[in-house]
């Protein structure tokens, strides 16, 4: 055969990899494993086979962990804490160095056993898991190297609980473990039960690198070992990568327990093809977008959108490279596609595909394997918008496909999903690429690229995809927490109607502030507010269910808001700061009427709000995203953007500064507010109606209902169209507000306790993160 038949047929002969050596690892430290716990392995226990998906044959035997050994798992993590917490950053950084050298000096045995247990091909676990994975390691050394010095006042959290996935087990195990150590927390995880063997090779390392006991503890077994890591009291925080039904059930289990979380789910990612792209790259693009891991990826780009007059010809091309890709043989280095990972798996997609009744289903006549858990490559056409391949994770090499005519129906068809996880976009124009990025739901775009990822830039969802970033920064801060101690939060009790009223004055009526204009409240309800010394200080509604949801509909619709420039929203923040100055005696006289405080720290409030309308203002244009140094030609962006609509209860204790420090980060930022006021005091903040009438604030923007706290924040944390939850207030049911909270897996801040309003640590960055999300836009440059 000559060289130019070899290209144009492109068929080239098998280069299989040896499987010796890991099949010795396995002989000889198993053939059944124990946990990894408190530095070394246990005796296994009750046992389960993994089994290589490719042949079905069985590689080892895994102990399935009990509420016991995860008991033992978490007393080695805390013990150890106290110790590991304290050392300097360049011992830790020393530790993590140690680390990412020894994945490096065992790579090949990562890759081979990665690939046997897992199914992908060895190409894949060779030449992306592994090095991704001593990249984080790397990269968080310098991190922990540097943490103190860029992130002052922090601390770390604890013990922390991670639960990974199966479809990239030693990256997802970098992915937690690596910022987790970087901050000074201690790890229980547990892998997935069909792919422990890396993570236990993984805990052979950390005897190697001489990692102090219990710093890092391996626990394997089904989901009810994981569900006994997640509620086990002794996790600070758990760090979850899987399914949104998964995370959902986390986030329930979770509800009041005060860890924190995080989320990385499921996704239904968009492949968005305009006229003018290079078709060529862009089919190149979407075999990676879909076809790699046999699309067992949550950012996969399941939903091929092409734009209308290039998608017969753009079918036509792509199911001609769909015909030579090849599937087989993990171990081949020649593979493109290897095996699902379980037979479990193959059934689910099968099951999905068959019950499919719309449009043309087109499987790629390539070679199949005769045994083994393999699924050839599938192109699903002609589907509508709706159709349940178009909302549904498949999560498998399976891909739909539709088409838009303009980019905005390319964008609203792209958002139309539940999800929020990834997007790609390809187009050689790049004043659309960069028009098209920011409005895609997506936490991650790639333009004219696909499933690049790196340490240093966040990754992470929107939507029911979860919530919380992993990689640089971010994802480091998402381990730690503010050194400063808050005061527990106390339920203040209003003061009581006096057995004889004084005579009233004339009557003043509070309404709700509902788009920009007074409203009564639905149910036609209110309640007196009386002061300390009896005086009738006026009436307030009372909020319903059909107040919040025109509140919050209200807020969607002040969607302008978020695409206002940052100067125009300072300039807001400042007439609110000026207007409240012109006012400030009528308004401390009110807080001071309320509350029963003296004079002078009545005005001494009014003065604070005035000046944290200043601080925000300030923020407004300053709040920067960064350029992530990423090793590729080109820039990974991390941009700062709003989370949408934010339901918060505010405070007691200090009911107008409080209200004003929920307000400002919020609308700074380029959020919407439905804020439920003080319910002992909620004069505070209805005082403000005229403030924001004045200060050319657009309707909806902030919006005010009055209430009682916790129903009107159960009906917030329900509301599917509420994108984040805050609350300050006393006397709610934190576990029911975050149970509520997991119907669209909204971010939720429910506060046990409060920093002083007054104080420096109740503004700034801690509340500035809680008012945005991080998008990564990857933007790749050159020819």
């Amino acid at each position: 055969m000559t060289t130019a038949q070899i290209f144009d047929s492109m068929d080239y002969g098998p280069a299989p990899e040896s499987a010796a050596e890991a099949l010795e690892w396995i002989a000889t430290r198993g053939p059944a494993f124990g946990h990894f716990i408190d530095g070394g392995f246990t005796r296994p226990g009750e046992t389960f086979a993994t089994r290589n998906p490719a042949t079905g044959a069985e590689l080892a035997q895994i102990t399935q962990g009990t509420v016991e050994d995860v008991e033992v798992a978490v007393a080695a993590a805390t013990k150890a804490f106290p110790k590991w917490s304290k050392l300097s950053c360049h011992a830790r950084a020393k530790y993590l160095y140690a680390l990412a050298r020894l994945l490096q000096k065992h790579s090949r045995l990562f890759a081979v056993l990665e690939t046997l247990d897992n199914g992908k091909p060895i190409r894949e676990a060779r030449d992306i898991d592994i090095p991704l994975a001593q990249r984080h390691f790397y990269h968080h050394a310098g991190l922990a190297q540097l943490r103190d010095a860029e992130l002052p006042g922090h601390r770390p959290i604890g013990v922390c609980g991670q639960v990974i996935p199966w479809n990239f087990p030693l990256l997802m195990l970098a992915w937690k473990i690596a910022p987790a150590l970087a901050a000074g927390n201690t790890v229980v995880l547990k892998p997935a039960e069909y792919t422990s063997l890396t993570a236990l090779l993984f805990g052979q390392i950390c005897q190697e690198a001489g990692l102090p006991r219990g710093v890092v503890n391996i626990v394997t077994g089904d989901g009810r070992t994981g569900e006994a890591i997640v509620t086990h009291p002794g996790t600070a925080k758990i760090a979850f990568t899987g399914s949104t039904a998964v995370g959902r059930r986390i986030r329930e289990q979770t509800a009041g327990m005060g860890k924190s979380l995080t989320l990385e789910l499921g996704g239904k990612s968009p492949y968005i093809v305009f006229d003018d792209a290079d078709i060529d790259s862009a089919i190149e693009g979407l075999v990676d977008a879909i076809w790699f891991n046999q699309g067992q990826v949550c950012c996969a780009g399941s939903r091929l959108l092409v734009q209308e007059g290039i998608a017969g010809e753009f079918h036509d091309r792509l199911k001609a490279r769909m015909a030579k890709l090849r599937v087989g043989d993990p171990l081949d280095k020649c593979i493109d596609m290897g095996a699902l990972v379980d037979p479990v798996q193959h059934a689910a997609i099968s099951r999905m595909v068959d019950a499919n009744s719309e449009g043309e289903t087109w499987r790629a006549p390539v070679e199949m394997p005769e045994t083994g858990c393999f699924y050839p490559p599938t192109l699903v056409t002609g589907l509508s918008p709706a159709a349940p391949l178009m909302q549904d994770e498949i999560f498998g090499p399976v891909l739909v496909s539709t088409t838009f005519r303009t980019p905005a129906e390319a964008v609203e068809v792209a958002n139309n999903t539940r999800y929020g996880l990834a997007a790609s976009l390809w187009t050689e124009n790049l004043n659309l690429a960069l028009d098209i990025a920011p409005k895609l739901a997506a936490g991650v775009v790639w333009v004219n690229a696909t499933n690049l990822f790196d340490a240093a830039a966040p990754f992470g969802g929107l939507r029911e995809s979860g919530f919380g970033r992993e990689g640089g920064w971010e994802g480091l801060q998402a381990y730690l927490a503010p050194a400063a101690k808050w005061a527990p939060i106390k339920t203040i009790a209003p003061f009581p109607a006096p057995e004889a009223p004084e005579a009233p004055g004339l009557d003043r009526t509070a309404k709700l502030y509902i788009g920009g204009k007074q409203a009564r409240p639905d149910g036609g309800y209110s309640h007196p507010v009386w002061s300390k010394r009896g005086a009738l200080l006026g009436h307030a509604g009372i909020g319903s269910r059909k107040d919040i949801r025109n509140a919050v509909e209200a807020a969607r619709g002040a969607g302008a808001w978020a695409r206002a420039s940052a100067h125009n929203r300072a300039q807001v923040l400042y007439y609110m700061a000026e207007n409240l100055s012109a006012r400030s005696e009528e308004f401390a006289r009110r807080i001071r009427e309320l509350t029963a405080c003296s004079a002078a720290r009545a005005e001494a409030e009014v003065a604070r709000s005035i000046d944290r309308l200043f601080s925000y203002a300030a923020w407004a244009d300053k709040m920067d995203g960064r350029v992530a140094n990423v090793p590729i030609r080109g820039v990974a962006l991390a941009m700062r953007e709003p989370v949408g609509v934010i339901g918060a209860l505010a405070p007691d204790e200090a009911p107008f500064l409080g209200a004003i420090s929920l307000i400002a980060p919020a609308i700074a930022m380029g959020n919407r507010v439905v804020l439920v006021p003080s319910q002992p005091c909620p004069l505070a903040a209805t005082d403000l109606y005229q403030v924001l009438d004045t200060s050319d604030l657009p309707g909806g923007v902030v919006n005010i209902v009055t209430g009682p706290s916790h129903e009107l924040g159960m009906t917030l944390a329900r509301h599917l169209d509420v994108d984040a939850l805050w609350s300050f207030a006393g006397g709610v049911d934190a576990g029911a507000l975050e149970t509520a909270s997991a119907g669209n897996l909204k971010r939720t801040w429910i506060n046990r306790a409060a920093p002083d309003w007054a104080g420096p640590e109740a503004e700034g960055r801690a509340f500035l993160d809680q008012a945005t999300e991080v998008r990564t836009i990857w933007v790749p440059y050159g020819e």
